[in-house]
């Protein structure tokens, strides 16, 4: 077979981009690196998702009801079994806190996690925490329990959902839980992210992942993102948003929003290490534009699936493995990258939607979007 030659390259390149925006016009949204761009040195895993990270678990329950209810509720459980019997260690950490993360005085204190992390709208959030107690104590094992952490996470999706109607009930957080589960994740406009906004378009869930090279461990870190913040978007370093001439103060688009991130990784790490993987992330959101508003709640919960490092009871003294702090870079790098990346993927994958009070919200505009960053990322000749 022979070896094409270059002007046979750039004409398969430019079929290529032909069928993509084809794809995209025909409502076939890609995620970031379906559409030929990466960011970072490291490469993803199977998914490019969070369910990389051995044992995770997502589930969604998308709520579209009427003219008026655009909201949701996404869980990510660490693993499949009794989350209070067997926790995991874990981490918060805040970079602006105008949000309301339930459980977090206690993953503080304790560096645990011991039920599923959900996050949702802001109005929802203690019915969600409700609901997270009624599911771990209709568990067998649990009948004797006193004290349970839920841990809750939101942004604000006001904009597009009626939000005092707080739709979100026991029902739909028991769905997502039970539909939980490993391989690919949907993105976009579900779950959580289903009424949320991000740089003035349609933002959603987002998920992406980094598998490390065995000479630096083989560890995988996930990342699932509910993005609904502003700011000036960039995207692989292009400053998007300023092109698009839609950016945070620019006419009606707001700068203020929040972003939830969720990071898991199979790294055998200690609360400690976990904190400071979890300050890593807030690197991805800048990579993207955010300056964390005044109105912003961008916080990031870690953990680790690691075997020898669950909590159970009756295991006195507990050991704890802990990779030393000189290799703690690598996961560093790992998760700024696909924290980025999950970004992006979030607001590839989410699409225009109209909601509460007629009010429309467009997709990031993926058929001006890609050829600008062909132009931009492709080296010269």
């Amino acid at each position: 077979m022979r070896s094409l030659d270059f002007s046979s390259c750039l004409s398969l390149l430019g079929i290529a981009l032909v069928l993509l925006a084809t794809a995209v016009v025909a409502g076939e949204r890609p995620r970031f690196r379906e559409a030929g761009f990466r960011v970072g040195i490291f490469s993803p895993g199977k998914w490019n998702a969070i369910t990389d990270v051995e044992g995770v678990l997502v589930g969604h329950k998308t709520l579209i009801i009427g003219d008026s209810i655009r909201t949701g509720v996404t869980v990510i459980l660490p693993h499949g079994g009794n989350l209070f019997r067997e926790k995991v260690p874990a981490a918060v950490y805040v970079g602006n806190g105008f949000g309301k993360l339930v459980g977090k005085i206690q993953i503080e204190e304790l560096g645990e996690i011991e039920t599923p992390i959900a996050l949702t709208g802001t109005l929802n959030v203690f019915r969600v925490a409700d609901a997270l107690i009624d599911y771990m104590l209709s568990l067998p094992e649990n009948k004797e329990v006193r004290s349970i952490n839920p841990v809750v996470g939101e942004t604000n999706d006001g904009w597009l959902n009626d939000i005092q109607e707080r739709a979100v009930d026991r029902e739909a957080v028991f769905e997502a839980i039970h539909s939980a589960k490993s391989g690919p994740v949907e993105e976009g406009n579900v779950g959580a992210g289903t009424g949320t906004i991000c740089f003035g378009f349609k933002g959603g869930i987002g998920t992406a992942s980094r598998k490390l090279p065995e000479t630096l461990g083989g560890y995988t870190v996930g990342v699932l993102v509910q993005t609904n913040y502003g700011g000036v978007l960039h995207i692989a370093g292009v400053p998007v948003g300023q092109k698009l001439g839609h950016y945070a103060y620019r006419r009606e688009v707001e700068g203020n929003g929040s972003c939830a991130i969720v990071v898991a990784t199979d790294a055998p790490l200690s609360p400690r290490n976990l904190k400071r993987l979890a300050k890593r992330a807030l690197l991805g959101l800048a990579r993207t534009g955010s300056f964390m508003s005044n109105g912003s709640g961008d916080y990031v919960i870690a953990f680790s699936t690691y075997p020898g490092n669950r909590i159970t009871t009756g295991r006195s003294p507990r050991k704890l493995d802990d990779l030393p702090n000189d290799k703690m870079s690598p996961l560093f790098l790992a998760v700024v990258e696909a924290t980025e990346e999950a970004v992006y993927n979030s607001l590839f994958r989410a699409e225009t939607m109209t909601g509460y009070r007629g009010r429309t919200v467009r997709a990031l505009p993926l058929d001006q979007v890609i050829p600008m960053l062909k132009k931009a990322l492709e080296p010269e000749n």
